[in-house]
């Protein structure tokens, strides 16, 4: 069975980006001197699934900063050839995203890094998170793009663990009921 795990940053007002997508505002507070703990939560993971929101904001960066194969879920994307540079490093997919986590455990794949609002989101829905790391930046943005969605129904949650950091960030684990 492949399960699948979050890890994301938003802001004290629950976005994870600006309307535009943009987020100078998590950038801005890249603390190099801080472990928030993203490369022991990465460790254990075999793939990345992002959605294509994800996707095309880190394709504005230098850097491509992913060892792990990264499947993006779009409907849009999905007959589109891959970028050269990340070949063999990307695929897309259209399929939805309890046949995604089928297919990957066909192919030995065990735990995901799951990336994106909207595919978070399509997973809570789905009942098929096992837990999240949520980083909570103190700032207010006052508008963006949302972490969480609407819900047809209530999502428990089980606290793990909460710290926080000296720049103030405040990391909270949650597992998911079954």
């Amino acid at each position: 069975m492949t399960t699948a795990h979050v890890f994301i940053a938003i802001s004290l007002d629950g976005y994870i980006a600006r309307s535009d997508g943009d987020i100078d505002w998590l950038l801005q507070r890249d603390d190099q001197s801080e472990d928030h703990g993203y490369l022991g939560f990465i460790a254990d993971k075999d793939a990345i699934v992002m959605g294509r929101g994800s996707y095309e904001k880190v394709l504005t960066f230098d850097t491509w900063f992913y060892d792990l194969p990264v499947i993006v879920l779009s409907q849009q994307l999905a007959d589109s050839q891959v970028p050269n540079a990340l070949e063999g490093k990307v695929r897309f997919s259209n399929l939805t995203p309890s046949d995604l986590l089928a297919e990957l455990a066909r192919q030995g794949v065990h735990r995901v890094y799951v990336d994106g609002g909207q595919l978070v989101q399509s997973f809570l829905r789905d009942g098929l998170v096992a837990d999240m790391v949520i980083t909570t930046v103190p700032v207010l943005i006052g508008s963006g793009r949302p972490l969480f969605g609407a819900l047809t129904q209530d999502i428990e949650l089980k606290l793990v663990n909460s710290r926080c950091f000296p720049s103030g960030l405040v990391q909270s684990t949650y597992q998911l009921a079954p």
